[in-house]
């Protein structure tokens, strides 16, 4: 029921004093994230981080409960969002068993040797954890991994921004269609389409960083029979991420397994396409992707290629994988050619010739016999019931037979749903493994898709520095120019810096393009932190 290509996340806020600490996780994938405010624009800041994250629900502490000017602002600024107030006991500051269950990692994915001393984040995690497994009655081992992430790592966007610039929805009707995300979404997944609303939501400041990415763009954008390659493997590559939450969870049925399986016999594939890339990014995808052979040869073994929706109906194990289950489903299969050699003996045998095994789950497997027949009947058969124009019987062959067929119907969906389970199980354990490689195929997808638009839409690489500046030659705003049609926007530059050029002065009649001018540079300047080429046909732009 969830939107493929947008998180549901789930935020929690410890307020003490000015300070503030929030985590955010998505149980349907397992992300999971933290960070403490400590700043001299404390919930300012806050509200930008609901607005990078838009969770539904927030949980929170008493004394963020009784901030009511806070919470009204909350309210004001983010319509439909549901507000819990939870017990100050579980805001506990206290590891707990923080550090045995959770691989705790930094940014760059360092474990963080003083955690301990993150008292406002501890107190937001061990609240969320608890309100998670208090609600959801259920495993969370998916949820293995929390990232506690430094607010200043990412470009600052606040609220107003994120809503004028139209990044990833319009202001008047919230739809996509219109926004930086319309027009920069090509991704062939829908976890590369999550990560993609997160990177636009999260654009980097590290120079290294955007640039070791912008190089891998730009390698997929110049060949483009290798992005191809990757596009059309990408395009039956389902959602490994969910999947694996679903496994964890133990809600997942036989057709996820398949739909698991149908995504992993294309991840070698993948992984022969990127072993002749050069950029570092993508070498390092290349190393990191695990084909997960071993998860798809199981489901491949074990179940069928077209299973049915419930998991405790039988119909789901595959002959061979288990046999104790090869044993009775060809009792079941035998059982009807026993009922068949059945009715002809006895037909053979009586002299009736319209006699008929039938069954219902009243009676079971019975003998009918017309009225007209019935100065035939032996006295062996055993009258079961009387109808308007026949009557039914059993004899003893035939109970043996009911039991023997019915016995090893009821014993072989048991045996299937164990087996079932048992196999879930197995998966389950692979989970970190499944989320790494989801991360690869994500990064990987967006990529792609940047490489892709930046082909169709004509743009040029940035280069990224720490100068302070921008300068930007014969600019176009991204998503105007999409609409209008290539060719149609004028392009025009921009060169702003620190020093004698810290601001422009912008006239004009109202309708003459001002809002759309500043606008084009603000998305220019995020495409290019975002690790995106931008809309610009010849240009150097460089931005601090």
């Amino acid at each position: 029921m969830l939107e493929e290509r947008k998180n549901n996340y789930i935020m929690s806020i410890y307020k003490t004093g000015i300070y503030y600490g929030i985590s955010i996780c998505d149980i349907s994938t397992g992300e999971f994230y933290s960070a403490e405010i400590k700043d001299n624009y404390n919930f300012p800041m806050l509200l930008d981080e609901i607005a990078r994250y838009s969770p539904s629900e927030l949980v929170i502490n008493s004394m963020m409960g009784d901030c009511i000017e806070e919470i009204s602002k909350i309210k004001e600024r983010f319509d439909g969002i549901y507000i819990t107030r939870y017990n100050d006991k579980f805001f506990d500051k206290e590891l707990n068993t923080l550090n045995l269950r959770f691989n705790i990692v930094d940014n760059s994915g360092r474990k963080i040797e003083d955690f301990d001393t993150k008292t406002l984040a501890i107190s937001s995690i061990n609240a969320l954890i608890n309100y998670i497994e208090d609600t959801q009655k259920t495993s969370l081992d998916h949820i293995n991994k929390i990232t506690v992430y430094n607010i200043s790592k990412y470009m600052a966007l606040d609220v107003n921004t994120r809503r004028n610039l139209e990044i990833t929805e319009k202001m008047r009707d919230k739809s996509k269609k219109g926004t930086l995300l319309w027009v920069l979404d090509k991704t062939s997944t829908s976890m590369g389409g999550r990560m993609l609303r997160r990177w636009l939501s999260d654009p980097l400041i590290d120079v290294l960083e955007i640039n070791r990415r912008l190089d891998a763009v730009k390698e997929l954008k110049d060949n483009i029979i290798l992005r191809g390659d990757i596009i059309e493997n990408l395009k039956k590559v389902y959602d490994i991420e969910r999947l694996a939450g679903k496994m964890a969870y133990g809600n997942a049925n036989a057709r996820d397994m398949v739909t698991l399986k149908n995504s992993l016999v294309k991840l070698p594939e993948v992984k022969s396409i990127l072993s002749n890339c050069k950029s570092e990014l993508l070498i390092k995808l290349y190393e990191n992707l695990d084909e997960l052979q071993d998860i798809y040869g199981l489901i491949e073994k074990a179940i069928v290629d077209d299973p049915p929706m419930t998991i405790k109906d039988g119909g789901i194990i595959k002959l061979g994988y288990d046999e104790e289950i090869d044993k009775l489903k060809t009792a079941q299969t035998e059982g009807k050619n026993w009922l068949i050699q059945l009715e002809a003996e006895e037909k053979e045998k009586t002299g009736i010739k319209n006699l008929k095994i039938g069954f219902n789950k009243v009676f079971g497997y019975y003998l009918e016999v017309t009225k007209s027949y019935l100065n035939q009947v032996p006295d062996r058969f055993i009258r079961k019931q009387t109808l308007t124009n026949a009557e039914r019987y059993i004899t003893e062959e035939l109970k043996n037979l009911e039991n023997q067929i019915l016995g090893s119907e009821e014993k072989v969906i048991n045996l299937e749903y164990n087996a079932f389970v048992e196999i879930r199980n197995e998966i389950s354990k692979n989970i970190l493994r499944l989320q790494k490689t989801s991360e690869v195929i994500s990064t990987l997808d967006v990529i792609s898709s940047f490489a892709k638009v930046a082909e169709d839409m004509n743009y040029c690489m940035p280069e990224v520095n720490s100068n302070g500046t921008i300068d930007i030659k014969n600019g176009r705003h991204p998503v105007i120019e999409k609409i209008l049609g290539e060719g149609s926007f004028v392009e025009n530059d921009t060169y702003l810096n620190k020093e004698e050029n810290r601001l422009a002065i912008i006239t004009g009649p109202n309708m003459a393009g001002k809002s759309t001018y500043m606008r084009q540079v603000a998305l220019i300047t995020l495409m290019a932190q975002v690790r995106k080429f931008c809309s610009s046909r010849r240009s150097k732009n460089r931005s601090s």
